[in-house]
């Protein structure tokens, strides 16, 4: 038995803190930051199959395979469109699966299906089969992009905890950066006009099996989450993966205090469960559990920001995620060639990349409702610039360079306000707002949601941009406001140990959790 319910009792004015907030946090941790960084290469999956395919739809070589689908801002909408439908089912799908057979194996499930996937679409010769492939492809990044974060947040410490869910969102920039630069190269493999050979398009699409071939052999090597372990029975292996994730003394107080935080929650969900379920077969449960989160009203409210979240970070998304899918051609509406298209599409990766280092380094200093803020009003901002730029210039970039570099600037301003703040936010605050019992059908739906408004995005952004133009932009400024306003009103803090993030997650059933402590004490 783990030494954690038993001897004299906790109390809560200890400090129960492993160390301090932000990148010194992380230094203090080598050891679970590795297992972040491992892990995090599902995100970098995510990113790279959501920026290959940029440069794949402009390439020379890939129109003379697939005539149709070049010529066809529709068809291509699909065929970008697709990746995210397939990872709505997948993200919704594996809530379920990592309940009943651990985050862990569910990473190794998704990588499996990741790879059938990818070589479907390197060798895909009409674009019926490259079409299933991405949608094989992203069925297995919606399960990672669902399970990462969720597996991130219950190995992490409180102090570091949004620092390491945001490595997910890191593995992404780099996964787009590595991609664009990748593409950037490979479209001179005989030159980028008539010459140009498939290799050009087919060797991105086909690399993408390495990282993905990395992961699914290191997962044997991953830890099972603690809480995942307390939930299936296993107390005492539990408590040795905790030791071993905290690198502290087995008697120290901080880990009996996590110990009977997670034992308490678990006893809770069983007693609850056994007083409503009384009799019920684990589908209808399961069933009950997910109608729940709307029924009750605790829960209702956590569905409800983290489904918003979700929603609202994908429509802000006409440079975001839209960027990352149609970048070379926004930009060539902007600029002369396609080498400077792709030049610019491949700063926009570097910009990402490095404007999510500091949301790492300070997230869980700065807290997650003031990075919203900040970045709502530095995303808003940009879009009203590149939209003015756009609506005066749309028709005369040609004699306006400098018009169309200023745009190109406001772009990439935009993506670094995206990165630092509600691209890595809306990964964390989903799997910080749950209790144990339905923290992983509630972070499923949420991610379902966001791959469902990611693919509304994605297929309705070609359509608007040839459309109302500049109107676009304008469209999704709106949403930037949003956000603003509903989180300065309406999200509650849940960084760390804040009192406001404690009140939120445990007031529906503070007063039995601490009558279940003191029986556990």
């Amino acid at each position: 038995m783990a030494p954690t319910t038993s001897g004299a009792a906790i109390s809560d004015d200890q400090d129960i803190s492993y160390g301090p907030p932000g990148y010194k946090g992380l230094i203090k941790e080598p050891y679970i930051l590795a297992l972040a960084c491992f892990a995090s290469i599902g995100g970098l999956l995510f990113g790279y199959d959501q920026g290959v395919i940029a440069g794949v739809l402009v390439m020379n070589s890939f129109a003379r395979v697939f005539p149709t689908l070049a010529n066809s801002p529709t068809l291509q909408g699909w065929m970008v469109s697709v990746l995210t439908l397939g990872a709505m089912f997948g993200a919704f799908i594996n809530g379920p699966i990592s309940d009943r057979f651990s985050r862990r194996w569910s990473i190794l499930y998704a990588n499996t299906v990741f790879l059938i996937g990818s070589v479907l679409q390197c060798a895909a010769q009409n674009f019926p089969t490259i079409f299933v492939a991405r949608f094989l492809a992203g069925f297995a990044i919606g399960m990672l992009s669902m399970v990462v974060p969720l597996y991130l947040s219950e190995l992490a410490p409180p102090n570091i905890r949004g620092s390491l869910v945001a490595m997910q969102q890191l593995g992404i920039t780099i996964g787009i950066m590595v991609a664009f630069w990748l593409e950037y190269g490979t479209q001179y493999i005989g030159g980028t006009g008539d010459g140009q050979k498939q290799i050009a398009w087919r060797l991105p699409l086909a690399l993408q099996c390495f990282p993905s071939l990395v992961l699914a052999i290191g997962t044997f090597f991953l830890p099972y989450s603690p809480r995942w372990l307390m939930n299936q029975g296993r107390e005492d292996e539990a408590f040795k993966t905790l030791v071993r994730l905290r690198r502290v003394d087995p008697r120290d107080h901080r880990l009996r205090m996590e110990m009977l935080e997670i034992k308490t929650a678990r006893v809770f969900d069983q007693e609850t469960i056994a007083t409503k379920y009384d009799g019920v077969s684990p589908f209808q449960i399961a069933v009950r559990e997910y109608l729940e989160l709307f029924t009750v009203r605790h829960l209702r409210k956590r569905t409800i920001i983290a489904c918003l979240l979700q929603i609202i970070q994908q429509f802000t998304g006409i440079i975001s995620d839209a960027i990352i899918y149609y970048a070379p051609q926004i930009f060539k509406a902007m600029l002369s060639s396609n080498s400077v298209n792709l030049l610019a599409t491949g700063v926009v990766g570097i910009i990402n990349f490095c404007s999510t280092i500091p949301a790492i380094m300070f997230l869980d200093r700065w807290g997650r409702c003031k990075v919203l803020m900040i970045g709502a009003v530095g995303m808003g901002i940009s879009q009203l610039i590149v939209g003015t730029l756009f609506a005066v210039y749309k028709h005369t970039w040609a004699e306006h360079t400098a018009a169309g570099w200023a745009a190109c600037v406001f772009v990439w301003i935009y993506i670094s306000n995206f990165a630092f703040s509600i691209g890595c936010v809306n990964w964390i605050m989903p799997s910080e707002m749950f209790p144990p019992a339905t923290r992983g059908k509630a972070v499923g739906l949420a991610i379902a949601l966001n791959w469902l408004t990611n693919f509304i995005v994605a297929l309705i952004t070609p359509r608007m941009l040839k459309s109302i133009t500049f109107g676009t932009f304008y469209f999704f400024l709106v949403f930037c406001i949003i956000l603003f306003v509903w989180v300065y009103f309406c999200v509650p803090e849940t960084k760390g140990n804040n009192p406001a993030c404690h009140e939120f997650r445990l007031s529906f059933c503070q007063t039995n959790t601490y009558m279940i402590r003191a029986r556990l004490n």
